[in-house]
């Protein structure tokens, strides 16, 4: 089968290539495809064929991104960031950070623990712990009380 150009069969093998290597978005497995010279046309009918016969899931990898990157340590506004950057919807991402079975403020006092093994000195390095923790995707919620427990 003929598609804008390119043929189906072909278009759609390295997208199942691509997939069995781990989920990715549409976003990104476009941006693949289209590195591989295929065109939009045939990329968006196999995109299609793959969500209809459930190769591929925004949700799917949604989810599992979330979870991969919370085990690493990082936090919610991290991880919503990075699923937007990588095409996620905005509804599916707030959905999927609030069916992950996380919980953020012993992840963010977990991670801290691991990271800083004194306590807060002075409010220069309350500040800059913070940041730091900021920089990783924790919300002034997750971070409260944290300084008082290295």
């Amino acid at each position: 089968m003929e598609v804008g150009g390119n043929d189906f069969s072909t278009v759609r093998e390295s997208a199942l290539k691509l997939l069995g290597r781990r989920d990715h978005s549409s976003k990104e497995l476009t941006g693949k495809l289209l590195q591989r010279g295929f065109d939009t046309d045939a990329i968006e009918a196999v995109l299609d064929e793959l969500t209809q016969a459930g190769l591929h899931s925004e949700r799917r990898y949604a989810e599992s991104y979330a979870r991969q990157r919370a085990m690493k340590g990082y936090g919610p506004l991290r991880i919503r960031a990075e699923l937007s950057q990588r095409g996620i919807d905005r509804d599916l991402v707030r959905q999927t950070l609030s069916e992950l079975d996380i919980d953020f403020n012993d992840l963010a006092r977990s991670f801290y623990k691991r990271k800083y093994n004194k306590p807060v000195q002075d409010y220069q390095e309350k500040a800059r712990r913070s940041q730091a923790m900021a920089r990783r995707g924790f919300a002034p919620e997750h971070l409260r009380g944290l300084f008082d427990i290295a």
